[in-house]
């Protein structure tokens, strides 16, 4: 972003920070582990920005430190450096229930408690609302009835975890998400594991979250197709610390996907957006 690096006066903010529609930006970020024998960097320099109304899909290939950024912008683990402003306010700065007020985070792992109903399982997102026994008022249980209403699981809420297909089951945590009432949803490949016509089935419904909700969902995966067809934005880890990012248009034309994608025996065509298998 050209204008990446600038300060609002007065203020240690970059200015896309606090730009209108901003939900998440990240300023000179720098992600990886930390140990012993000293830190070690996935990528640095990062100047990114995730928008309030639009789905952005993080796409790379494996070992490119897609769910470090990830975990990393969720707070699941400390960043190296930089900055990482959600709602324009240092990530830092907030306290963990504070922060969950502002991201949802639906992971790939199956929750730890398969025998809860999905009811009570979706009713989880209301934890940072609830008090010290996480009793849920009237208002609360309704907002859980429109959460599974939205990704159309109402008709499973008397059902326990354990009984659910993986596609169902990743529809409860992203309703439980929902009932967490977040501008910004974060999540770790949601469509890893699922059959076909589930996978294009989660991803609309991401989409259309995104857009009919303005929250800014932002979502690692390796469903390179389908992310072509239903982001907004894309934000391609190029496997060398980087990132490149634009819509998918944007990088096809550039030659961004072409370099990433292709291979031998695989070609991309940007004009169509289509990947094909050479035989």
């Amino acid at each position: 972003m050209a204008d990446s690096n600038l300060r609002q006066e007065g203020s240690d903010m970059p200015r896309h920070a606090v730009a209108g529609g901003v939900a998440v930006a990240l300023s000179d970020l720098t992600i990886g582990y930390r140990a012993s024998g000293g830190d070690k960097v996935v990528a640095r320099g990062l100047d990114m920005s995730l928008r309030s109304g639009e789905l952005t899909c993080l796409i790379g290939p494996n070992g490119a430190g897609k769910s470090t950024l990830l975990r990393t912008i969720a707070a699941f683990q400390p960043k190296l450096g930089g900055s990482v402003y959600v709602g324009g306010k240092e990530i830092s700065q907030y306290t963990q229930k504070e922060l969950s007020r502002q991201v949802g985070v639906v992971l790939t792992t199956r929750p730890d408690a398969m025998n809860m109903t999905v009811e009570d399982t979706v009713a989880l997102g209301r934890t940072p609302y609830t008090g010290f026994w996480g009793t849920l008022a009237e208002a609360d249980r309704r907002v859980v009835a429109e959460s599974m209403g939205q990704v159309g699981i109402s008709h499973l809420a008397r059902r326990t975890a354990s009984t659910l297909s993986d596609g169902e089951r990743q529809k409860m945590m992203i309703a439980k998400a929902l009932a967490q009432q977040t501008p910004i949803i974060v999540l770790d490949e949601p469509t890893a594991f699922l059959d076909y016509p589930s996978k294009i089935e989660t991803m609309l419904l991401l989409m259309r979250l995104s857009h009919e909700a303005g929250k800014a969902v932002f979502m690692s995966t390796h469903d390179f197709e389908l992310a072509l067809q239903t982001a907004d934005t894309l934000w391609l880890m190029t496997g060398d610390g980087g990132i490149v990012s634009g819509s998918p248009r944007s990088l096809a034309a550039d030659g961004s996907l072409s370099a990433f994608i292709e291979r031998p025996g695989i070609t991309f065509d940007p004009s169509t957006m289509r990947v094909t298998v050479v035989r």
